[in-house]
């Protein structure tokens, strides 16, 4: 018979658990609104249903469960004791490897549209279309949940296999398991991010001092043609939002290949955990002060506007 986890609960000050359970609630509500404002935004507006658009709003739907899954169980498992029983503690899992999937998958081929679009513009309009990014959006879920599933096959048959105590939620992960995430989600899509935004980096440096000195013309690349200047500033946007997903989700990572145990609990990690999930908030608040259209469509949203007949054919832009 199991013992109760409450022998091996990690007790905190009053004061001080009460501060952290406001700070990462407030976190978490704001995350919540932001990231449905985008998604509304998005989904409601057929003029912002652009390619690059769309791969925003399926970044925005993992950072939505993200704040409205991930972060409501962190914050009930933050005590250490798990009281929602083991259907829940799969789901937690479940949905932690599945939205942190999707996310690396969404920023690879955000990185693949601006690449696409600052190095090679001429062909853009033919390479990226809708129809291709709806189909690579869906591709890139597909895989995420096929990831989450092989990773936790025998704890969706067995839920509660690796709790030793009663109200426990822990997720045992064998080194080769461990190996195959860390190089499917961290190290070979980080890498293909880096190379590409290099490449872009190095592209626009080159096209803006091309123009600033008015002789882009003599020194075009051999497609002809430059890329347009709301594309390099959507590429310097972009470009800040894989930084700080970068930034962010190093940390958890580093710390995920140092540390010698193989399992994961409540106490392992936390503040690097937190700051893959607090990216989540940050990025909406990107766009907010990156991108006009989100301002004038969040105004929008937030009067109700968007109830007005033919609202969704509006000008934003």
């Amino acid at each position: 018979q199991k013992n109760t986890c409450l022998n091996y609960m990690t007790l905190r000050p009053e004061l001080e658990a009460t501060l952290i359970y406001c700070l990462l609630s407030t976190i978490t509500i704001l995350s919540v609104v932001l990231n449905l404002l985008v998604i509304i935004s998005i989904y409601h507006f057929r003029q912002l249903q652009t390619c690059t658009n769309l791969l925003l709003l399926s970044l925005a739907v993992a950072d939505f469960l993200v704040s409205s899954v991930q972060m409501p169980f962190q914050i009930f498992h933050y005590r250490g004791c798990w009281f929602l029983g083991d259907l829940a503690c799969v789901v937690y899992y479940y949905s932690a490897f599945l939205v942190v999937s999707a996310s690396v998958g969404n920023m690879v081929l955000i990185s693949i549209d601006r690449y696409v679009a600052i190095c090679d513009p001429l062909f853009y309009t033919t390479k990226i279309t809708i129809r291709r990014v709806k189909g690579c959006i869906g591709l890139c879920w597909l895989f995420s949940t096929v990831h989450a599933s092989w990773i936790l096959r025998e704890m969706l048959r067995q839920p509660d296999m690796y709790n030793t105590c009663i109200g426990e939620c822990v997720l045992v992960v064998n080194y080769a398991e461990g190996i195959v995430d860390i190089i499917a989600t961290f190290v070979a899509p980080f890498t293909v991010i880096t190379v590409l935004y290099l490449k872009v980096f190095a592209v626009a440096v080159f096209q803006a001092r091309a123009m600033r000195s008015h002789v882009g013309s003599l020194a075009l690349p051999r497609s002809g043609t430059m890329a347009k200047k709301s594309e390099l500033k959507a590429a310097k946007t972009l470009g800040v939002l894989v930084t700080v997903f970068i930034l962010f989700s190093c940390p958890y990572y580093v710390f995920s290949v140092a540390v010698e145990s193989s399992q994961i609990g409540a106490s392992s990690g936390d503040i690097e955990l937190w700051l893959v999930y607090f990216n989540s908030c940050v990025n909406p608040i990107i766009y907010t002060f990156s991108y006009p259209w989100f301002r004038k469509s969040i105004k929008r949203i937030l009067t109700l506007q968007i109830l007005q007949p033919n609202s969704r054919d509006s000008n934003i832009l």
